[in-house]
This record gives C-alpha cells, sequence and structure tokens, in this order.
C-alpha cells in the first residue's frame, strides 16, 4: 500500500519551478508514496497546514519542497515528538539541505525513498509571551538587520545577492549600538550575536563546527568588536570554512540564553522580531529524513 505524505511547496522560493515539483511528484509515486501537495506561499499557511496535519494524522511524514524560511514555518506548526519531515532544496540557500548533505532534487528524493531518519533538536525563542521555534540560528544585530533589510523583489532576482546588497546598504550608518548576552554566570557586551544550532551558515560556509541539529545545546557565537573591518574580518573567515572563532569574537556552549538589547532578530533567514529575547534548546522536537 502506498505510504501517504503531505509535500508542502511555496511557489515564491529561489529554486521552485513546475517541473521540479512534476519530477518530485512522479519520483515519489514510483517509490510508493501517495503524495498531497499543498501550497504555501505565506508564511502562516505553510504553520497552519503542519499544525492540520499533525492533529490529524498518526506519525505524519511531511516533505517540504522550499526554502530554510518556509521549512522555519513548517516546523512552527509541528506538535513535537510526532511529525517525520524530509527537505527539497527549492530554496535560495537551502541550509538545512546541505547540513544533512541535500544538494540536489534526485538526492532528496533518494533520501526519501531510504526512509532513514533522526531526532533532530531545535532552538526555541520566548519574547513577550509567545514562543518560535529555530532549526538553524537566530541572529540578533547587524546579522539580524541584514535579513530584516532584504527586499522580497531583490531574493527572487539575485538569491544569495539580495543579502549582499542589503549588507551595502547598511554600511553608511553603521549601527555601534550593543547588546548583553548572558548564559549561567557567562555574560558577554557584543555588537551582534548568533545563536547556532547547526555547524553551517548561509550555505556552504560553517560557523559553529561544534553544533549539531542531532544533540541538544546551542552554540553561542558574539561578535565583541563592532566595528567594520571586524566584521569583514569575521565573514572572511566564514567564506574560507574557518568557523567564527577568531579575534573580536567570544564563542561558547549554552542550554538557554538571554539577550538584551533593542536590535532585530532574524531566524533560518527570515525577519521575526526585536531583541529582547531568551533562547533555549528543545531536543527531540521531530525526526527529519537524512
Amino acid at each position: 500500500m502506498p505510504r501517504r505524505c503531505t509535500l508542502i511547496i511555496n511557489p515564491l522560493s529561489g529554486g521552485f519551478s513546475p517541473a521540479r515539483v512534476l519530477e518530485a511528484t512522479v519520483s515519489l509515486e514510483r517509490n510508493g508514496f501517495l503524495p498531497t501537495i499543498l501550497e504555501a506561499r505565506e508564511p502562516d499557511v505553510a504553520t497552519r497546514c503542519a499544525r492540520q496535519i499533525c492533529r490529524e494524522e498518526e506519525n505524519p511524514l511531511i516533505i517540504v519542497g522550499a526554502g530554510d524560511g518556509t521549512i522555519n514555518c513548517v516546523v512552527n506548526g509541528l506538535s513535537p515528538g510526532v511529525a517525520t519531515l524530509a527537505v527539497i532544496p527549492f530554496g535560495t540557500s537551502n541550509v538545512l539541505a546541505r547540513e544533512v548533505g541535500i544538494t540536489t532534487l534526485s538526492r532528496a528524493l533518494e533520501k526519501i525513498s531510504a526512509g532513514v531518519s533522526r531526532a533532530v533538536s531545535v532552538g526555541l525563542i520566548e519574547k513577550d509571551g509567545t514562543e518560535r521555534t529555530f532549526l538553524l540560528m537566530a541572529g540578533v544585530g547587524y546579522d539580524g538587520a541584514v535579513v530584516k533589510g532584504v527586499r522580497t523583489h531583490e531574493k527572487r532576482l539575485l538569491r544569495k545577492g539580495a543579502y549582499l546588497l542589503s549588507a551595502l546598504r547598511l554600511l553608511p550608518a553603521w549601527d555601534t549600538g550593543r547588546l548583553e548576552v548572558t548564559a549561567g554566570s557567562t555574560v558577554v557586551d557584543c555588537h551582534t550575536v548568533i545563536v547556532c544550532n547547526a555547524a553551517k551558515y548561509g550555505g556552504e560556509s560553517i560557523i559553529a563546527p561544534d553544533a549539531s541539529l542531532f544533540a541538544p545545546g546551542l552554540r553561542i557565537v558574539c561578535l565583541v568588536d563592532g566595528t567594520r573591518a571586524a566584521f569583514l574580518r569575521f565573514a572572511c573567515r566564514l567564506l574560507m570554512k574557518k568557523g567564527a572563532a577568531g579575534p573580536g569574537v567570544v564563542t561558547f556552549p549554552a542550554e538557554e540564553v538571554g539577550i538584551r538589547g533593542t536590535k532585530p532578530l532574524q531566524t533560518d533567514g527570515d525577519f521575526y522580531c526585536h531583541a529582547p529575547v531568551r533562547i533555549r534548546s528543545v531536543p527531540d522536537f521531530f525526526r527529519l529524513i537524512v
């Protein structure tokens, strides 16, 4: 009997095309799956779809053919410990897919057919009585401001280049404000902080080599030196896959962290809110096809 699954797609994702969706659907059916296709152009739609699936199905398989932002929205609709998630890299950066070695449509379909999965931990952001989960990272400061400043039409046209364009727009009026990051007895005054639940950042760049989706705990990366030159050095280290550690950067592990300040926060590549926030690790939130 074919296994039921739901394929959630976002036609606005950077790597989306109807032909690729058709290829995915045909392959799934050929390999014993019965996919229902749901379209989610808006973040709230993806979250509502996932929430309804978890209410109506026991141990559902949800396949997301979209980018990291849409995947994040789907995860925010999951019931803890209930669903298995698979990803098809139809996004701009596809950081989650790259984290588990999926760089092509065919590779994603192979992994879905094999069905091997692992339990995934997530980060949970608490802000004014509301909660939001993330898979990859939450960045507060320059990182968050860059994502907040990305324009939709530029992202569709330039893909990763839209983030660079947003970063360049922020350079003339450089933000010199500070953040206070607290984890237990550790207190760090910094310009920008990136709370990592995974090793990679923006695609293939390594930011936190010790971070893992498959283990509880977070890796905190604090950029203490808030100068333009320090950020340039930091970006070069990421591009060279050397990790975040270096002059002007403080890193440490934590299960929970508080961030004081008022700077913008991005989560998994989309703007979410402004600090202050608290962030903690939540183990075994769902299973991911790897």
